[in-house]
């Protein structure tokens, strides 16, 4: 599921997304292409029935930037479509195809066109979040507070109204071989850290964990949450008690959703801004 290392043995990603394949509340629109160099495509979910249109998260799954595919996420887009919402699912480059900060460039052109083509899908543009989950919530951090990766598609930070990370490995430093490939010289790592970043002027956010997480550590949350503070920005923090790294996210499936109210914590933080 992403971090510094992958949990996701713990959570049957198949049987997560069995309802999603008959669930007639939500429309599912797949492999519309979002990149043509690189070849990127994404997946859309919203209420069947909405007439008005909706607000937006783009949703970045984990993978520890080395695996995962938005089919395997379904119902992450399922749920949070059923709380309200054209939720946009993205494909981006992994390693060792590719290094960093190739994936936050493929982040950043979903954020982009989900802003500049969404309302043709139901979605309001001028109501734009994002959300991901171990090594997606990194991207889509790094997204939200560095300036760089939208202003490549002509976009400030303030297109995105909120973000949501869900163990997001916002400020580690890289100690296993093919991290160290993926994000060095070492003189980049601020760089591949949210936290270097942070200035007051990023979206609020909402940085959830979950206490038995052993593959994130507590200290990304904590980090970001103080570089925040300090900034003068927004900022709300939650610890879901004995909540490991692959079952916070699984807490969006049909089967885990009694484990903790993540999705309606994201709704209610989502609603506030």
């Amino acid at each position: 599921c992403g971090g510094p290392t992958t949990a996701c043995t713990q959570l049957g990603l198949g049987a997560a997304n069995l309802p999603t394949h008959f669930d007639g509340g939500v429309k599912q629109t797949r492999d519309i292409t979002f990149s043509q160099s690189p070849a990127l495509a994404l997946d859309i979910y919203k209420p069947a029935q909405a007439s008005t249109p909706l607000p937006v998260i783009v949703f970045f799954y984990g993978g520890r930037w080395t695996m995962g595919q938005k089919s395997q996420y379904a119902f992450a887009g399922n749920t949070l479509a059923q709380q309200g919402y054209v939720v946009v699912i993205p494909d981006y480059r992994k390693y060792p195809d590719v290094k960093f900060p190739s994936f936050v460039d493929d982040a950043a052109r979903a954020v982009a066109w989900a802003r500049e083509n969404i309302a043709d899908y139901g979605g309001d543009p001028s109501h734009l979040y994002v959300a991901g989950h171990s090594s997606g919530a990194h991207l889509g951090a790094l997204v939200a507070t560095d300036p760089q990766y939208l202003a490549a598609h002509g976009m400030k930070r303030d297109v995105i109204r909120g973000f949501a990370g869900l163990a997001g490995p916002y400020a580690f430093i890289p100690e296993e071989a093919d991290l160290k490939d993926m994000f060095g010289p070492p003189e980049n790592y601020p760089q591949m850290q949210a936290t270097t970043f942070v200035d007051g002027q990023q979206p609020p956010m909402l940085l959830l964990w979950g206490s038995d997480d052993t593959a994130v550590g507590k200290f990304n949350m904590d980090k970001m949450a103080a570089r925040i503070q300090e900034k003068g920005g927004a900022v709300e923090t939650k610890i879901y008690p004995g909540i490991s790294h692959a079952w916070i996210v699984g807490a969006l499936s049909w089967f885990g959703k009694n484990k903790a109210p993540v999705a309606s914590d994201i709704d209610a933080f989502f609603k506030t801004q």
